[in-house]
């Protein structure tokens, strides 16, 4: 028998179907005993000291400390005030849906670790000389890739199963729609310099593609956290059917005139990267020209390959009234 598509998120009645083997336990000590919160207590753990080794020894400067030492505090507040609303029973006091905010999260968390260990020891933990403060960096990169771990169980434990009823963000479209926010934001950081696309109206409708589609994205995961998906116009699959085919044709264009337009000779690009006269500066803080149009390149890509999969999951995914 067909289902009628209704709405995007519904209530859940029971929580022992997170994968977690038994009911949390809400407003109570004992909810940091069962196996979300005592993976919760990893990630502050984790966190907090992956950022106090490195203000230990002040081995944060430049812009690859700086992202790193934001992500670990970041997501070590937004985890501390996780646990104290589910040991408060705060959740009905909460402003945002807390069937969509933890997993939400936990996914963005996972991100900012997962590059805050990749970033931080490439870019940054080589360039130390040996002694204690290379030492502190290292172990704040285990702690960091801990953490990542941990944030990726969460969501691992509570995204939704086929069958189950759930919040949108625990569904795999909800959780691409984080995946193409965070790389969205990486590309921007990585063309903050104007000098990489004005010359060039092909490049400025890039930049147009990815701050559209961002934004777009961003408003489906806030209409999902503020419980507002009917406040739309049209029904709420239609816009998220809408919104993953239109940034599918966007970022598809983008694909093709970012790379040619920056590695192509006949519009004055250059293909090699020892031909850019940037890339000669050998500062560990600094990432050259020709090395940003090639990581713009690969998570234009990447969130191409993203925008695909929501468009296929959210064409398939079925809305069932409680």
């Amino acid at each position: 028998m067909p289902v009628t598509v209704t709405r995007t998120t519904v209530t859940t009645t029971t929580t022992s179907s997170s994968g977690l083997g038994s009911p949390t336990i809400l407003g109570s000590p004992r909810a940091l005993t069962q196996p979300l919160g005592l993976l919760r207590l990893v990630q502050l753990f984790s966190t907090c000291v992956a950022f106090s080794l490195v203000a230990s020894v002040n081995a944060w400067s430049g812009f690859a400390g700086h992202w790193c030492m934001f992500s670990w505090c970041s997501c070590f507040a937004v985890t501390l005030i996780i646990i104290i609303v589910e040991l408060g029973g705060l959740q009905a006091r909460f402003p945002l849906s807390w069937r969509n905010f933890p997993i939400t999260y936990a996914c963005y968390a996972a991100l900012f670790c997962l590059t805050a260990s990749i970033i931080y020891p490439t870019i940054y933990v080589q360039f130390l000389s040996h002694g204690r403060s290379r030492d502190h960096a290292i172990a704040a990169t285990f702690f960091s890739c801990v953490a990542c771990v941990a944030y990726a169980t969460e969501v691992a434990w509570t995204r939704a199963r086929p069958g189950e009823i759930t919040g949108y963000m625990a569904t795999v479209p909800g959780l691409l729609k984080v995946v193409e926010t965070f790389v969205a934001c990486i590309i921007f950081t990585f063309i903050s310099e104007p000098n990489l696309y004005n010359h060039k109206p092909a490049l400025n409708w890039c930049v147009a593609v990815y701050a559209i589609c961002f934004i777009l994205a961003a408003v489906a995961i806030l209409l999902n956290l503020c419980d507002c998906t009917n406040v739309l116009p049209i029904p709420f699959p239609t816009f998220l059917s809408g919104l993953a085919l239109l940034s599918v044709l966007f970022y598809a264009s983008a694909m093709v005139l970012w790379p040619l337009y920056q590695f192509d000779e006949r519009y004055g690009a250059h293909p090699e990267r020892w031909k850019d006269a940037s890339c000669q500066n050998k500062h560990s803080s600094y990432v050259c020209y020709w090395d940003r149009r090639l990581a713009v390149t690969i998570l234009t890509a990447i969130n191409l390959l993203a925008y695909v999969a929501d468009l296929v999951y959210s064409a398939r995914l079925v809305f069932v009234r409680v």
